[in-house]
């Protein structure tokens, strides 16, 4: 019976922790994105994120987007410096094509630093991506 479930490989779908400015409150926020680069929409966006470490663990947050459109983004999050020290982790299920698919990316622990960052596009800002 198991030989007969196929889980398909995601492919198209990254997750993105990106430093940006609030002109609002005059500080630099890190936001959390997932970004669609399929050409098609993606269904039913499902994603639980928490932080973890051998002896920490944070609140589970979930958050569920109806439709994403093909070539876009989402924030997801915002979140605190603080959790950099943990490892993230984002679970990520999604219809296509009425198909479910699910992934895990993982943010590991200290590796969200300035040393780190890159130029993301669509952004033009500077963060970390994860495929």
């Amino acid at each position: 019976m198991k030989k007969d479930i196929q889980i398909p490989e995601v492919s198209g779908v990254e997750m993105a922790i990106v430093l940006e400015h609030n002109e609002v409150h005059k500080t630099d926020d890190w936001n959390v994105y997932i970004i669609n680069k399929k050409d098609i929409a993606i269904e039913m966006v499902v994603i639980v994120s928490q932080g973890f470490s051998e002896t920490k663990t944070t609140s589970v947050f979930r958050k569920k987007i109806d439709l994403l459109s093909g070539n876009s983004i989402a924030k997801i999050e915002l979140i605190q410096p603080e959790l950099f020290a943990l490892d993230n982790r984002f679970q990520v299920t999604f219809f296509e094509n009425n198909t479910l698919q699910d992934k895990t990316f993982t943010f590991k622990k200290d590796t969200i630093k300035e040393s780190n960052l890159q130029i993301i596009q669509p952004f033009n800002k500077r963060g970390v991506i994860i495929s």
